[in-house]
């Protein structure tokens, strides 16, 4: 049989398979419904990647949802990832009335459908059945009235905002957002009866227009029971954008049209990659999890033309879609590395909308939003997303001008955390000395810039930079500017420049040099480390030094002494009781020991061991971690799972692999959750990775071939996974401390 034959059979065999194996019933948006301490998980409907994203309000937005009683509203859509509701809708019966608490309705998980493309429930005061779907750019509600009565929908804004009724079928307006006006079309199926608007204090009967703050309109129906559709277009560029995305996107089709359609999208992106073995748990973990993978960057293109909150302008897309709203900090790590493998082309547009950022705002964005940069926690790793895409071959991009902007940011740009624009003083002592320099915790802060809560972040401040100007070091090489790399090379050494060989750990140092003392590894620098750390303690970051891992190892002594310190992170017990332990570590959720399963900077630390040749540790670890801290349940996701960046952990892991060096164009291998899985690549190929013999036992890596030939090493390259082929594990129970050990 040629290899020709042989790899259509398998192309037929996959793909048949992947139709006839319906692997979204595995996804339950509930799944992290209550948080362990912060931030809770909102069921969102939404296609990936779109620009609408849509779920049920309850009273607030950091509550447990998932425990909440009532739905207060439904949103019009969430411009900015956890910021809430833009516009609200909801319907009732009776009597109009403006207080919240009144309109808002009980509701039963137990009477709940709950799907990614659609999401259905019981307002049970009102009797009434309401469930929607999305498009991209527009929001489709469908209300059932169960019994004879007044209905009504209400449309409700918070912030400055501008309603308008036109006729007996439309509403229209926009709200406000940071400054920027998302608009909305409204067309009811049904003509309505009465209408009118309401501010704070008054209902005004017969009044179709309105504006201010905390303002709505209401239009009421006769009580003939047939079900109420509200098709709601969204635009950021004006109000007949929004009218118009509405009709190009739903015009002539059903509702259950809509709803089917998006369903064969969400199929499609989710058998991306097929899961097959493991439990039904771990599918409905892993599956769940891909669904949050692809629930930003936002798509915000609006046919050709899409709004820039970075200069307040409308500009033309030029054939490429732009999208916004990223968390860096927590993305870069594992959410981008992933969508490089399974929609390469989606991130080249991505990496490209960070460069039109940059041409519009001046300046390399951390956290780009709707409304411009959000420039919250710390580094530039725009650098490393930048540099991970063109080093993984992915190049449709404006290379050189990504480049300059990065440099910028490197050369010219603040590292105060939460900040971006010039640099201050301290950025001036980083350049001279090598690190960011720290005060005595009883000491007054002296750079204006600093702020009250988030402090200097003085150690983590310098380990991230140093990782970001390797990225940018790695950059100029590929680019031919050597003069540049060997400045960033040696950059990003300066991690070297806060190691205290006295206490084995990056610690603060003063501007004078001196070292801060007292110092606690695990509770120096007040509420969540943060003049020294950033919102983890020194156990954690003492192992954020990704770009020079060998580098590393021998600062802690060695391989052997390596190994110990990592075994001391998942043993050490916090130095006073818990609970204080977390109210001064909030976001230190999931806690083995010191090591934090719940917050983005530990996910690298448990394949570490693959560095110093003892990958049978990193196999228990992963195993242990992802299946202690990650559950099928609302509380399913071990701390805040910001949009991506903990769920693409889990995918990663449970397919067994990860890339704990961003940019290196390497994965370390772990230990795989499946008997199989296949990853659809770009160009019709597939990546397959099977585990014989795997089981919650059975977690060991006995020995592994990769396309027929024996793999020995702890690591897979890029290019091997993207060249399509198989990669083969044989598992058992006991632990070969051999494999891997080179």
């Amino acid at each position: 049989m040629s290899n020709l034959l042989r790899s259509l059979i398998v192309l037929i065999f996959v793909f048949y398979g992947c139709s006839s194996f319906d692997v979204t019933k595995y996804v339950d948006p509930n799944i992290g419904g209550v948080a362990p301490l912060l931030t809770t998980k909102a069921p969102t409907v939404h296609r990936p990647n779109s620009m609408v994203r849509i779920f049920p309000v309850t009273k607030s937005a950091l509550e447990d949802r998932y425990l909440s009683d009532k739905i207060y509203g439904f949103a019009l859509n969430m411009p900015a990832y956890r910021r809430g509701a833009v516009t609200e809708i909801m319907p009732t019966v009776g009597k109009i009335a403006l207080d919240r608490n009144i309109n808002a309705s009980n509701y039963d998980h137990d009477m709940e459908e709950v799907h990614p493309w659609h999401h259905k429930v019981l307002l049970e005061e009102p009797n009434i059945n309401a469930e929607w779907t999305t498009t991209e750019r527009t929001a489709l509600y469908k209300f059932t009235y169960n019994d004879k009565n007044d209905h009504n929908i209400l449309f409700r804004s918070k912030r400055k905002a501008y309603i308008k009724i036109t006729g007996d079928s439309v509403i229209q307006g926009w709200e406000e957002f940071e400054s920027v006006k998302q608009y909305f079309y409204a067309h009811i199926n049904i003509p309505f009866n009465h209408s009118g608007t309401f501010d704070k204090e008054n209902i005004k009967v017969n009044s179709n227009e309105i504006s201010g703050e905390n303002v709505g309109a209401y239009v009421s129906f006769s009580d003939n029971l047939t079900p109420v559709e509200v098709r709601i277009g969204i635009s950021f560029i004006d109000e007949n954008q929004a009218k118009d995305n509405l009709f190009r996107e739903t015009n002539s089709k059903s509702f259950e049209e809509i709803k089917n359609e998006s369903y064969k999208i969400w199929s499609n992106a989710l058998n991306k990659i097929r899961a097959e073995g493991g439990t039904e748990r771990q599918k409905r973990i892993f599956y769940t999890s891909l669904y949050r993978c692809m629930e930003r960057m936002i798509n915000i293109s609006e046919y050709g033309r899409y709004f820039s909150g970075f200069d307040g302008k409308v500009h033309s897309d030029n054939g490429h879609p732009y999208y916004t709203d990223d968390w860096l900090w927590d993305t870069y790590r594992a959410l981008h590395p992933l969508m490089l493998i399974i929609d390469p082309d989606k991130q080249a547009d991505m990496a490209q909308s960070y460069v039109l950022d940059y041409e519009q705002g001046g300046w390399m964005p951390g956290f780009p939003q709707l409304f411009g940069d959000y420039p919250a926690m710390i580094g530039f790793h725009s650098a490393a997303l930048l540099w991970d895409t063109y080093q993984k071959g992915v190049r449709n991009f404006n290379v050189e001008k990504a480049y300059e902007g990065l440099k910028k940011n490197a050369t010219h740009a603040t590292m105060v955390p939460w900040r971006n624009g010039q640099m201050c003083s301290l950025d001036s002592l980083y350049i001279k000395h090598g690190w960011f320099p720290a005060l005595l915790e009883n000491e007054k802060e002296t750079e204006s810039l600093v702020d009250g809560f988030e402090k200097r972040q003085a150690v983590a401040v310098t380990l991230e930079h140093s990782f970001d100007d390797w990225c940018l070091a790695e950059f100029a090489k590929a680019l031919g500017k050597n003069s540049d790399y060997e400045y960033f090379k040696k950059r990003s050494q300066n991690y070297r420049n806060l190691f205290n060989p006295q206490t084995g750990f990056f610690a603060p140092r003063l501007a004078n040099g001196n070292w801060v003392e007292p110092f606690s590894p695990q509770l120096s620098g007040g509420v969540g480390s943060r003049m020294y750390y950033t919102e983890n303690n020194a156990w954690t970051w003492n192992f954020s030094v990704q770009q020079d891992i060998p580098g590393l190892i021998s600062l802690l002594g060695g391989k052997e002494a390596f190994i110990k310190r990592l075994d001391a992170i998942f043993n050490e017990s916090p130095e006073i009781s818990k609970w204080r332990f977390m109210g001064q570590f909030p976001d230190a959720t999931g806690l083995n020991g010191m090591f934090v399963a719940g917050n983005e900077p530990s996910m690298h630390i448990p394949y570490l061991y693959n560095y110093a040749g003892e990958p049978w540790r990193t196999q228990r670890r992963v195993r242990q971690i992802l299946d202690m801290w990650f559950d099928d349940r609302p509380l399913g996701i071990p701390g805040d799972e910001d949009g991506g960046g903990l769920c693409s952990w889990y995918v990663f892991s449970a397919m067994g692999f990860f890339p704990v060096v961003v940019g290196s164009g390497e994965y370390a291998i772990g230990s795989p959750f499946f008997e199989n899985v296949t990853i659809q690549l770009p160009d019709g190929k597939i990546f397959r990775i099977t585990a014989k013999n795997c089981s919650k036992k059975n977690k060991y890596i006995q020995s592994a071939e990769l396309n027929g030939k024996a793999l020995n090493r702890a690591f897979l390259s890029h290019s091997d996974l993207m060249n399509g082929g198989t990669l083969c594990f044989i598992m058992g129970d006991h632990p070969n401390k051999q494999w891997g050990s080179e």
